[in-house]
């Protein structure tokens, strides 16, 4: 069964983040920002000056399909802000714009670092973690920032576990922590690690493909895709993950495997197979096991991609 297909696909449980500024300014009325500049290009600016750049996190994607909502958290340094908007870009823009609105910044203005109290500039951090490093690999690049975004929560009160996904271009690594920033940190870690594994080399030297569009799939005459298109889905006993894979290697689109910690109502464990196509399809999966649950959630992706390679 397909469950969402999106441009940041599935999201089970989402949770908004809280503002986390310390400071006792008050928060202003958003400012118009001046011509040619952003609230989002000036708070890069000022993270690229104090060596914090600011982090977007897409916290819920909710509404229906011609009016979408969209919640974005903003964390630079210490500071977490949100903003909404009926786009990914007008979100993030209003996060942006309540992150400059506590630190006092006019975008108007030129930009000025606040000192320390002893006068001194606040020092730049040095050694940037791994969320900052994947940033400024993916601007070095030229690539997409990479996105998080919270996928789920679980856990008493005073012991809660924040899953969170990593997806730079079409790679995408999870990750879990006791906080959101854990997670998210943890999640940039693997995703680099994951560069240098795909790069085979002490240096970071993938290049990413070009998105799959489910176009190339329709009009693709290749062994895997012909044999999807010409076999039923429906021969037991086959191992439809181990088919699935073979088929993203063909067509060049990678499928990643969530699972969901909750049981259905019969008991089954749950999973969902998304696929880096464009746009991303996000299939589900239920079984009597956990394997099982990756299966039948593999079989559906499957059945979606016959579907769609057959429509004329």
């Amino acid at each position: 069964m397909l469950l969402a297909m999106s441009q940041d696909g599935f999201q089970p449980t989402l949770i908004r983040t809280t503002h986390t500024n310390n400071t006792s300014s008050s928060i202003q009325q958003p400012q118009a920002p001046c011509p040619g500049k952003t609230p989002i290009q000036v708070l890069h600016e000022y993270g690229t000056k104090i060596g914090n750049l600011p982090v977007y996190v897409m916290e819920k994607a909710e509404g229906e399909a011609h009016q979408p909502s969209f919640i974005f958290n903003v964390t630079i340094g210490d500071m977490s802000c949100t903003g909404q908007g009926a786009s990914k870009k007008a979100a993030k823009h209003k996060a942006a714009e309540s992150a400059l609105n506590l630190l006092e910044i006019d975008p108007g203005t030129p930009l000025h670092i606040k000192k320390e109290s002893n006068g001194n500039p606040a020092k730049p951090n040095d050694q940037p973690n791994s969320v900052g490093k994947l940033q400024e690999l993916a601007l070095q690049q030229g690539w997409r920032l990479p996105e998080y975004t919270v996928f789920t929560e679980a856990g008493p009160p005073h012991k809660r576990e924040f899953t969170v996904t990593c997806r730079m271009e079409s790679l995408t690594e999870t990750a879990t922590g006791n906080s959101k920033k854990v997670a998210k940190k943890a999640g940039a870690e693997k995703m680099l690690a994951k560069l240098l594994n795909v790069s085979g080399c002490p240096e970071i030297t993938w290049i990413p493909k070009p998105g799959v569009r489910l176009e190339n799939l329709r009009n693709s005459s290749a062994e895997k895709m012909s044999l999807l298109r010409r076999n039923p889905l429906s021969i037991p006993n086959t191992d439809y993950i181990q088919m699935m894979l073979e088929l993203s290697q063909e067509q060049g689109f990678e499928v990643t495997y969530f699972d969901i910690d909750e049981l259905t109502v019969n008991g089954q464990y749950q999973c969902l197979a998304e696929l880096s196509t464009s746009p991303i399809a996000v299939c589900h999966g239920t079984g009597i096991s956990c394997g099982n649950a990756h299966n039948d959630a593999a079989h559906n992706a499957l059945q979606y991609i016959k579907i769609m390679a057959s429509i004329k």
